[in-house]
């Protein structure tokens, strides 16, 4: 069974714990094991930076120990911006070679949710003056271009996971049969 390491601003929740566990039974779902960040609690009496320091590296190592990252990529605190944590776990699973699927509710473009007027050379301005990024892409595109990005929530992305790997393995099969390499 594939594990998953389940990013995201869902730690933030008042109910943070129940919906690890609902993201947990989604994955099982779908034949995968979840990984939440909260599955385990820091050490008590720690200080505070002493447990950002520990659930940093705790992280860290439940990446490392994953097949893959499901990313929640929806808007935080902003719009148009995940969770920098979360765009920080996704670079160093990709940085470690490991697939990374996300999921983001909003499906328009970047330019078409964080824009807010346009300056005198006709570039697209957000709300503090910058200059925003007209690929077409729902995400900068650092993130866009490192994932497979799916419009909708996590059952959504779980499910189309779980459809490419059937479609893998399905391409797996026919090429043994056939004598070929495997995919």
């Amino acid at each position: 069974m594939k594990s998953i390491y389940l990013a995201g601003f869902d730690v933030f929740r008042k109910d943070a714990l129940a919906h690890g566990a609902h993201l947990k039974a989604l994955c099982a779902q779908h034949g995968y094991e979840g990984l939440y960040p909260l599955d385990k609690a820091a050490p008590a009496g720690l200080s505070g930076p002493d447990t950002a320091q520990w659930i940093y590296e705790a992280n860290l190592a439940l990446i490392r120990r994953a097949d893959l990252v499901m990313a929640n990529l929806d808007d935080f605190r902003g719009p148009g911006e995940p969770d920098s944590g979360t765009a920080f776990e996704v670079g160093f699973a990709v940085a470690l070679q490991k697939p990374v699927w996300a999921y983001s509710a909003d499906a328009g473009t970047l330019l078409d949710r964080v824009r807010v007027g346009t300056d005198a050379d006709g570039d697209a301005l957000d709300a503090r003056g910058y200059v925003v990024e007209d690929f077409g892409l729902p995400r900068n595109l650092m993130l866009a271009c490192s994932v497979r990005l799916v419009a909708g929530d996590a059952e959504a992305c779980l499910a189309a996971m779980a459809e490419a790997d059937r479609r893998r393995a399905a391409r797996r099969a026919q090429a043994l049969e056939a004598g070929g390499p495997e995919d």
